[in-house]
């Protein structure tokens, strides 16, 4: 058999040839760190299981200079108006809704379906936010709300929930 190999040689006939794609890069740390509070906001979801009732999922709002948890949602979706209830909660939580401020939020995000839907960049456009994404495949991005919800869900972890008010 041609191209037949033997031992420590590669075969290299009859494989199919990588496909052309852009690999894109994250960085080592962002750029852009923040020196106050409410400059940039990270937002991911998580998932949370109720005995009896399913998956339930949280959203959250985390503000990246003081770690403070602005808001949260428990959701049955994970859809962009869950997204925006949240971030209304945030704004109004932080003050942001009220307030004459030169610069709103930022938001950091993944790119979840959510978040990178047309209902949620109107709706940022709206409320005069820019929106970060992470790069794809890269976690590290959103690391500190990626580490709020691994030290949330190991301590939810330790009871069983049977009605999602018990979970809230």
């Amino acid at each position: 058999m041609a191209g037949a190999t033997g031992a420590g040689r590669k075969r290299t006939d009859d494989l199919i040839t990588s496909p052309a794609f852009v690999v894109i890069k994250a960085a080592e740390e962002f750029h852009e760190k923040t020196v106050r509070p409410n400059q940039l906001w990270q937002t991911d979801f998580t998932y949370l299981k109720v005995i009896g009732w399913g998956w339930f999922y949280l959203s959250t709002i985390l503000d990246d200079y003081s770690r403070y948890v602005i808001a949260w949602r428990l959701c049955t979706t994970m859809k962009a108006s869950d997204v925006t209830a949240t971030l209304e909660d945030a704004l109004v939580a932080s003050g942001c809704n009220q307030a004459t401020v030169a610069n709103r939020p930022r938001l950091l995000s993944d790119n979840g379906s959510s978040y990178i839907s047309g209902e949620l960049a109107d709706w940022l456009a709206d409320e005069g936010m820019d929106h970060v994404r992470g790069a794809p495949r890269h976690p590290q991005t959103q690391g500190k709300i990626e580490r709020w919800h691994q030290t949330l869900k190991n301590r939810i972890l330790l009871e069983n929930y049977y009605l999602p008010g018990a979970l809230e």
